[in-house]
């Protein structure tokens, strides 16, 4: 079944998350179909989130490994911002400046505005590699529909 993630209302999906239990999620992400589908869907609509007027100057790639593939690895994005632009490349080539590394049930409560990025990262379920000091401003790039 195939979904258009532009008919998906954002702030609908922002409280799923939230309404929705961890193992419920789990399932869900674990069925190769719904995690593509899930995934592809929220970095699609990345660019439309972006924070121009925040950005100003920053040029960067944000390097994603959503782990607990179904059959093993990870699912890798990166989302590049430049020139006051973003946009995103599934298994891009670009040197990412910050990489996250999250388990996907994590990973949706963080872009969804569910869970705190540096609780995660303090608790261990959210891994960043390279920028830290970048890494720790990047949720304010870009606006959570919805978001509580």
């Amino acid at each position: 079944m195939e979904v258009d993630p532009a008919a998906v209302d954002p702030a609908a999906f922002v409280k799923a998350i939230k309404e929705t239990p961890d193992d419920q999620l789990a399932a869900g992400m674990a069925d190769e179909n719904v995690r593509t589908m899930v995934i592809d869907g929220i970095f699609s609509l990345w660019a439309e989130h972006f924070d121009s007027a925040s950005a100003a100057d920053t040029e960067a790639v944000l390097e994603w490994k959503i782990f607990d593939r179904p059959g093993g690895g990870y699912d890798r994005y990166q989302v590049v911002i430049a020139n006051g632009a973003c946009s995103v490349e599934k298994d891009g080539d670009h040197e990412p400046r910050v990489t996250f590394k999250v388990k996907p049930v994590d990973f949706l409560k963080l872009v969804t505005g569910n869970a705190a990025g540096p609780m995660m990262f303090m608790t261990g379920k959210l891994k960043i590699d390279g920028d830290l000091m970048f890494a720790a401003g990047v949720q304010s790039l870009f606006r959570i529909p919805g978001a509580a």
